[in-house]
């Protein structure tokens, strides 16, 4: 028996709308500022098709993950259809010359582990995204200042 856990974290960026859209739709470029994540991997013959692969703490999971909804400059909404059961959406708010970034994640987890994260691992996941959306103000930042 399984169940799905969701968490949603934003983060407000000074760069517009194009630039945090922009930097986000590049796929492989994730590991930069997504902690966890060790690659990703857009499959040249379907590019609504990215292989995901997770390393941290000695364990590695892998999948391969389909975008769903694209809407430029709005959304990226994806699903997994194979390894690690997960799907979630990237969200763009243009708040005029800064954008608002939300990244919600749900995941596929034995029924213990959705009791056991009202304990802990929940308060772990949101945190380890939230630090992820700052690493990513921080990149956007320094890409709009090279850009400047």
């Amino acid at each position: 028996m399984s169940d799905w856990l969701d968490h949603s974290v934003l983060v407000d960026v000074d760069v517009p709308v194009e630039v945090a859209w922009g930097l986000w739709s590049d796929l492989e470029q994730m590991p930069r500022w997504m902690k966890w994540i060790d690659s990703v991997t857009v499959l040249p013959e379907n590019p609504d098709l990215s292989r995901w692969k997770l390393a941290t703490r000695g364990l590695e999971f892998t999948w391969l993950s389909r975008i769903v909804t694209l809407v430029p400059q709005q959304i990226i909404q994806w699903e997994s259809v194979d390894g690690l059961p997960n799907r979630g959406a990237i969200r763009f708010y243009d708040r005029k010359g800064s954008t608002t970034v939300k990244l919600t994640v749900s995941y596929d987890v034995p029924a213990i582990v959705k009791w056991m994260d009202n304990l802990f691992l929940g308060r772990v996941v949101e945190g380890e995204l939230q630090a992820d959306l700052n690493r990513f103000k921080s990149y956007a930042l320094a890409a709009k200042q090279q850009s400047s």
